[in-house]
């Protein structure tokens, strides 16, 4: 415990806020700001959110939102270094069972192909045995097979040609007729992304970006609109905060940042798109900031 849940609700306690005030005020679950104040953040929907939740606490109470996430840093490096700490006899032991099993498994189809390769070997060979006694009398002389006499002047002897090659098609098609047709294999379902929003406090706006390869914005007005964007880093991804007129767009790339944040100052007249996707307002405010994490 780094003192960060004490400091947050010492402060709300004596702003005379209680759990239930401070969820009006900051839209966050009650139960999340229980867990801040807990510190204990396994209920949380990931890092990003909890800090952006203890910096709406930290400003709903009147404390300095930067050394609370600092706080909030301490905690998390100690909580790292202890998930990190490896646990050795235990794991030994299962991977040497896990080893021991899977050479077994191993070994068993292989040992039941040899078994059923002497089955065979034993079954032919009792078979020409077999066959062997029947051409030996009792002397133990092989009797020679009877020859059979053909009459060269018998017609039905002789091969027809006509009927041969005719009786040749149709066992060709018969065959063909018979072969299994080609496995067809199925196109693979592809993953749709997901641009899911999550909570709204004063003028910012949460979604989450997940199952996406890129991250491609586009933004269009259909009339006079304050458009500014930036990362995670505060770094401006357009070429500076400005006003764009109906009918004008930006197009950007950026998938290589974990959020960014849009400034939009006239959604009414402001289309975001998301990897083609059109983002729909959660919040019927003109002025809104619309901040979009990316889950690579």
């Amino acid at each position: 415990m780094t003192g960060l849940g004490a400091r947050l609700k010492e402060a709300r306690t004596a702003k005379g806020y209680s759990l239930d005030d401070l969820q009006s005020i900051t839209k966050i679950q009650k139960r999340y700001l229980s867990g801040i104040e807990n510190e204990d953040y396994s209920m949380m929907p990931g890092a990003f959110y909890v800090r952006a939740f203890i910096k709406q606490y930290a400003e709903a109470v009147e404390l300095d939102a930067d050394e609370m996430l600092a706080l909030y840093r301490e905690t998390a490096v100690h909580d790292q270094i202890e998930e990190e700490t490896p646990q050795i006899s235990q794991p030994m032991t299962r991977k040497r069972g896990l080893k021991t099993n899977s050479r077994l498994n191993e070994a068993i189809p292989k040992v039941i192909v040899a078994l059923f390769i002497i089955v065979i070997i034993v079954v032919m060979w009792v078979l020409w045995q077999y066959g062997l006694s029947k051409k030996t009398g009792m002397d133990g002389v092989i009797e020679p097979d009877p020859k059979v006499t053909m009459d060269s002047n018998d017609s039905s002897s002789k091969p027809n040609p006509v009927i041969d090659e005719e009786e040749d098609k149709d066992t060709k098609e018969q065959v063909d007729d018979e072969k299994p047709e080609d496995d067809v294999t199925p196109d693979e379902e592809e993953v749709e992304q997901s641009l899911t929003f999550v909570n709204t406090s004063g003028e910012d706006s949460i979604y989450t970006l997940s199952d996406a390869d890129t991250f491609q914005l586009r933004i269009e007005t259909t009339g006079d609109s304050w458009i500014g964007v930036t990362d995670e880093s505060r770094k401006e991804r357009t070429p500076g905060a400005t006003v764009l007129t109906a009918g004008q767009s930006v197009d950007l790339d950026v998938s290589d940042v974990e959020f960014v944040r849009i400034r939009v100052g006239r959604t009414n007249s402001t289309n975001i798109f998301v990897n083609d996707e059109k983002l729909e307002y959660n919040s019927n405010a003109i002025t809104q900031n619309i901040i979009i994490e990316y889950k690579k």
